[in-house]
């Protein structure tokens, strides 16, 4: 197999929108960020980010001191609510935090539900849309992560509710479903709701997003906003050095001395065919050229995945996170790709046309992925059997 280096060097010049490999992995792929960089390069430009970055901020502070003097009040639901969350715009692998806190806590015999807020759905906004048994099976009109989320949970019994107003859908799950913990998906900046627990994801990799506030950086808040969670989990830890690892600890530490800090990786687990719905060992893909599609706030993690596990990566196209494709592109990179398998995500999968089976007509594999806790595992079993009993005290 070739090296990362020289499969990426292969790669120059046949990603699909929006471009080229070059400059930061966690920014370079998007249109937006590519415009940033543009701004940045004059003074006007600087100028307008700079005036952008203090008006989100003082929104942004203005808002949360509402609620700290109880202008705004926040509400409180019949269950006890674990929102998992981040302090970024792009990736840091929420969704698998979700489905591995969903999957703990229905193991162990709880009755949970998620909440999402379903970015890009197409379904009336107040409207709840349940996911369960079957329910809405078209992505759109529910949003590509719930959907997903609700595939993986399947045979479980986790009810996946999706509307902005979450409160409204926590209520409908513990009057429907009797749900007793709650889990809310990307919801650390949802201060309507009350919350039990609060686990921040911090991509080790990138992981405050240029120290800035938006537009200017991608921090959605102050990093002081970590003194909210009572758990941090960093991701990605199998990707820096140790010595990376340890500064990141210690400045986590120095900002929120004592959280519970947990290590994770993203870990591939399987290969769906998903053409014949079959799973296949990870050995798969090893000695395979393949062409890879995502479009995901850090696409270089998933490429960097397939090449570990052997992939020859020929060919790659790179999207903005949770990009609708469209049949056009789907027959372009069909006319491309010359009959390499396809690989993608998951949550890439659900975006594709309906009619992807006619369009594209070699393999289309989906890489399987799951969080696994690298150290901390006990610290987070007992955190939410905790707070799962004191669910069960609750009347």
């Amino acid at each position: 197999m070739s090296s990362p280096a020289l499969g990426r060097a292969r790669l120059a010049g046949r990603l699909g929108a929006p471009g080229p490999l070059a400059g930061d992995p966690m920014t370079e792929h998007s249109a937006w960020n590519k415009r940033r960089s543009l701004l940045k390069k004059t003074l006007p430009g600087r100028v307008l980010l700079g005036a952008a970055c203090l008006a989100y901020g003082a929104g942004v502070l203005g808002r949360r001191l509402l609620y700290d003097l109880k202008i705004l009040r926040r509400k409180r639901l019949d269950a006890q609510v674990i929102c998992v969350g981040n302090l970024t715009a792009g990736g840091t692998g929420k969704t698998p935090a979700v489905l591995l806190a969903a999957e703990t806590l229905r193991r162990r015999g709880h009755e949970v539900a998620v909440l999402s807020r379903g970015y890009g759905r197409s379904a009336p906004r107040k409207e709840v849309a349940v996911l369960l048994d079957g329910r809405h099976t078209d992505w759109r009109l529910c949003g590509d992560e719930p959907w997903m989320i609700h595939q993986s949970l399947q045979g479980l019994g986790v009810p996946v509710l999706v509307c902005p107003d979450r409160a409204k859908a926590g209520e409908l799950a513990v009057e429907m479903y009797g749900s007793r913990v709650l889990i809310l998906d990307d919801g650390f900046q949802h201060l309507k709701l009350h919350r039990d627990l609060d686990v921040v994801l911090v991509n080790a990799r990138n992981p405050f997003g240029g120290r800035r506030l938006l537009p200017l950086g991608d921090l959605r808040e102050p990093l002081s906003a970590l003194r909210r969670a009572q758990m941090v989990i960093i991701t990605h830890a199998d990707r820096v050095t140790a010595s990376e690892l340890s500064l990141l600890r210690e400045e986590i530490w120095k900002v929120h001395a004592g959280v519970k800090l947990l290590e994770s990786a993203h870990k591939a687990d399987h290969v769906l065919d998903v053409r014949t719905e079959k799973k296949y060992p990870l050995s798969l893909l090893r000695g395979k050229s393949v062409a890879a599609l995502c479009g995901l706030g850090d696409p270089l993690s998933f490429e960097a995945q397939l090449e570990e596990l052997g992939a020859e990566l020929a060919q790659a196209w790179r999207y903005p996170d949770h990009h609708p494709y469209t049949e056009r592109e789907m027959i372009s990179i069909e006319a491309l790709r010359g009959g390499l398998p396809l690989v993608t995500t998951f949550k890439d999968f659900v975006r594709l046309p309906g009619n992807w089976r006619d369009i594209l007509k070699g393999e289309v594999l989906v890489l399987g992925i799951k969080l696994v806790i690298l150290k901390g595992r006990n610290v987070w079993i007992d955190t939410l059997d905790a707070l799962a009993k004191d669910a069960g005290k609750q009347p």
